[in-house]
This record gives structure tokens, C-alpha cells and sequence, in this order.
């Protein structure tokens, strides 16, 4: 029976409309999966002896420092891994038993490659503890933890993907814990490694990591069994319908009929809401960049600039038109113009830019020369990557699920990893041409070339607008059809 199921999900992948996309991404993903498998390799090796030359115990600052490596690979697994879906509907009313459904799902999971990359941290560590004389029997039970754990993670991520703003409140405890450990007001892992020590010194409480592992499991087995029928987990939730005029739009024409749907859009609907909220927090990246102290190259700063005021291009932008994937085939059958609809989502970029370009002037903290950065950030996401976004789109065949109730992101995370690989073309350009500068004559003459390159993008804004058009009406048919994939 899961050779059946392997066999149907090796189909729906060659037959999807968006095959060669597909196909492409998993294989740059192979490339970075092994570079960061080397590099997970080397930091398990190296960890030992790099902590021994700091004059620290390795074994114990490891356990320290352990609970905050959980953390972040729990609050990683919530933003990136994908839960493996299956149609599950048509299998219903085939002689196909539900645990073994249940099962097949579950172990897609176990076999995800942020389980696997684990394997290449703690099974080195656990050989040099091996090699330097410590105990065999604690080795194997302290590392038979640790992949308990790992994979308690794994569970944990299927089951809080179900509730609202789950990301949200974990992202603000962990900032919330290390900024106490950071300013000295409360050290959590005082007390956590307490429990880590305990599990290589005291023998049996390599237990409590299984035993908590197989309760999640049975939890997450019974969770997904319980609603595997149509009239449960699967079936649509109904919530009361609310009408907005927003008759100040009007005058704008057809620009303000696009714009009261998008703006509907995302007040209306879960994911397009936390993908606004989520793009709120890349106001805050600029902190690692602009610090005195942070120790990054120059030119990383313009990489800090367009980040601050491109959140909501980054993660609303980049998937126009799946926004409106429910409803385009219906869409397409009108008589609407695909500049109109182009231009409203250019300008839905372009306010939310500026907006949060206003937001950041609490970067004036760190100087004028900081929040010139932004702006000349913000200058090149308008006149230069919203066109890249939109263009994007027309080859971007990812349908989007707004009566989605499977967790904050949606069926798909809003910050899914082939989203965020599609961001690199419209980061490398602006980083080139400051870093030419800077190498010429100084930054500021790099911060010129960058508003240059903006200004001239806006310049010939309708020729590019011509070109994105007709790309977009060559793709109409095969982006209505994948849309109507389930």
C-alpha cells in the first residue's frame, strides 16, 4: 500500500503544471542541501576542539546552550518546513484504510531533510566525545536524546502549524528569553542545562526525551486520524460574511475596483494577514547590519537597506497573481485590462514601501548616513524590484488556499524556501552595483548608482509595464490550469 502512495505522489509531481519549476528548485535545493550538510558536518567536528581552545568545557557548554539550538530549529520548522499533504478526499472512497493514510503522511515527515540535518551535527560530536574518553553508555544515550528531541521538534511543527498566530507568540518568547539572558535579568539556561547535563550524567533520563517523542507521536497520529473525514478536518469553515465599500477608492477608476479587492483581500483572510504581519518584522533586520559593533562588510549594508523597506514585497509581492488564485479563471473570463490589474498591485507595493520606510526612521538612531541607506533601499524595491516581482509572477504557478484553516501560513508557508530562492536576482544587482562604487570612490558614490538604476526603472516604468503584459497574457491558459489543481 505505500508502494501505492509513493507511486501516486511520484505522479502528481511529473504531471503538475509546473513540473519544470519544480524540478529546478529541488535541484538547487540538492546544492544547498549539501552545502549545508557540510557545514552542519564541520561545525559537529570542529565544536569540540574549537570550545576546548576557549579554555570551556565542551560537553557542558554545549548542554547550556542546547535549549536555544531546539528553539531555533523549532522556530525554523514553523516558518520553512512544509507538512506533506496528500488529496486526501479522492482516497476516501477507495479501499484504503486510514491509519495506513495516516502513517504514510506522518513518515513523509520523519524522512524531511530538517530531521536529517541534524545527523550531521550530533552523530560527529557524539564520535569525538567517543574518541576524547568519554563514557561509551552515556554517549549513546546522551545522543539517543538528542535525536528524540530532534524529532520531537518534528511533531511539535505538525501540530502547532494548526493554531493562529502560533509563529508569532513563539518568535516573541524566544526574543523575549534571550534579551533577558542578553542584558543579565534572567539566565534560562542556568536551568535548562541542568536537565541537558542530566541526560549524559544520570542514565535513565535519556527517557523522558523517548517517552516524550512517543507521546507526540500517538498525539499527532490521533489528531490527524481524528480528522480525516470530510465532515471534520477536511470540510470548509463558515464564518459570517462582512461588506466594506471603501467608496473613497472610487475615483481612482479601475485602479481603485483592484485595490478595494486587494485590500478586502487581506483584511479578510488569514494568510494574507500573517503575511503582512510577517513582513513587519523585516523592519527590524536592519539591527543586525547597522549595529557599531556588528562587525558585517560594508556592502551588506545596502543588502540591510532594501530588506527593511521591502518586507511586504518580499512576502506579499512575490505571490501576485496566487492571490487571487481562487478566483482568477473568473477573473480572466472578464473584460478587465492586465495593465490595470498590474498597476494595482505595483501601487498596493509601492504604499506599503513607503510606509515602511517611514517606520524605520527609528534607524536615525544610528545616523543619517544609516537611514539614507533605507531610502535608497526603498527607491530601488520601487523602481526596480516591484517590476522583478510582477514579472516573477507570470511564471510563479502556486495556487494559494484563503478558506485555509491548516495553520497561520495557509496549505503552503507564506516564507516557503522556493519563494525565498526567487528573491536572490532582485538582491544581487543592487549589492554589485554599491559594491562598485564603494570600490571607485567611497559609499556614497555605490548609494548614487543604486537610486540611479530606481530612478531610471520608474523612468521606463510603462515600456517595462508593456513587456510584463504581454508575458502575463502568454501565460494565461497554463496559469489558469495550475490553478485549478488541487
Amino acid at each position: 500500500m505505500i508502494l501505492k502512495f509513493l507511486y501516486l505522489e511520484w505522479k502528481s509531481f511529473v504531471r503538475s503544471a509546473s513540473f519544470g519549476t519544480n524540478l529546478a528548485l529541488k535541484i538547487l535545493l540538492g546544492f544547498l542541501a549539501v552545502l549545508y550538510t557540510f557545514i552542519f558536518l564541520m561545525a559537529g567536528l570542529g565544536a569540540f576542539y574549537a570550545l576546548k581552545e576557549m579554555h570551556l568545557d565542551p560537553l557542558q557548554t554545549v548542554n547550556k546552550y542546547l535549549i536555544y539550538y531546539f528553539l531555533i530549529d523549532l522556530g525554523i520548522r514553523l516558518m520553512l518546513q512544509k507538512i506533506p499533504v496528500m488529496n486526501i478526499r479522492p482516497l476516501l472512497i477507495l479501499p484504503f484504510k486510514r491509519p495506513t493514510i495516516v502513517n504514510f503522511s506522518i513518515g513523509k515527515t520523519i524522512l524531511s531533510f530538517f530531521n536529517f540535518l541534524h545527523v550531521f551535527s550530533f552523530l560527529p560530536f557524539s564520535i569525538v566525545l567517543l574518541v576524547e574518553g568519554y563514557d561509551v553508555l552515556s554517549v549513546i544515550l546522551w545522543h539517543l536524546a538528542m535525536i528524540a528531541l530532534v524529532y520531537s521538534n518534528n511533531f511539535l511543527n505538525i501540530i502547532l502549524t494548526n493554531k493562529d498566530n502560533v509563529f508569532s507568540i513563539f518568535l516573541a518568547i524566544v526574543l523575549i528569553l534571550g534579551g533577558l539572558q542578553y542584558y543579565q535579568f534572567f539566565t534560562i539556561t542556568d536551568y535548562t542545562s541542568v536537565f541537558f547535563d542530566g541526560l549524559f550524567h544520570t542514565k535513565w533520563m535519556f527517557l523522558f526525551p523517548v517517552l516524550g517523542l512517543m507521546g507526540l507521536y500517538y498525539f499527532t497520529y490521533n489528531y490527524l486520524k481524528t480528522n480525516l473525514y470530510l465532515d471534520a478536518g477536511l470540510s470548509l469553515k463558515h464564518q459570517i460574511a462582512k461588506t466594506e465599500d471603501l467608496t473613497w477608492l472610487n475615483q481612482f477608476g479601475t485602479l481603485g475596483t483592484f485595490l478595494k479587492n486587494d485590500i478586502k483581500l487581506i483584511k479578510r483572510n488569514k494568510r494574507s494577514r500573517t503575511t503582512v504581519v510577517m513582513s513587519l518584522l523585516f523592519l527590524f533586520y536592519g539591527l543586525i547590519f547597522f549595529r557599531e559593533n556588528s562587525h558585517q562588510p560594508e556592502v551588506m549594508k545596502i543588502f540591510a537597506g532594501i530588506f527593511v523597506s521591502g518586507g511586504f514585497l518580499f512576502t506579499f509581492g512575490q505571490f501576485v497573481p496566487s492571490w487571487d488564485s481562487s478566483y482568477y479563471p473568473l477573473m480572466m473570463s472578464q473584460n478587465i485590462s492586465y495593465k490595470g490589474y498590474l498597476s494595482s498591485k505595483w501601487w498596493l507595493i509601492v504604499i506599503a514601501t513607503f510606509i515602511s520606510t517611514i517606520l524605520a526612521s527609528f534607524y536615525l538612531y544610528y545616523g543619517w548616513q544609516v537611514y539614507l541607506t533605507i531610502i535608497v533601499g526603498a527607491i530601488y524595491n520601487i523602481g526596480v524590484n516591484s517590476h522583478l516581482v510582477l514579472l516573477g509572477g507570470a511564471y510563479t504557478k502556486t495556487p494559494i488556499d484563503l478558506e485555509s484553516s491548516k495553520g497561520a501560513f495557509g496549505d503552503k508557508k507564506a516564507f516557503n524556501t522556493s519563494a525565498m530562492l526567487l528573491t536572490l536576482p532582485k538582491l544581487l544587482l543592487p549589492i554589485l552595483l554599491y559594491g562598485a562604487g564603494s570600490w571607485i570612490m567611497n559609499p556614497n558614490l555605490g548609494l548614487a548608482f543604486v537610486v540611479i538604476t530606481g530612478l531610471l526603472g520608474f523612468a521606463f516604468r510603462d515600456k517595462v509595464f508593456s513587456k510584463i503584459e504581454k508575458i502575463y497574457k502568454s501565460e494565461k491558459y497554463a496559469t489558469i490550469a495550475a490553478y485549478k489543481q488541487k
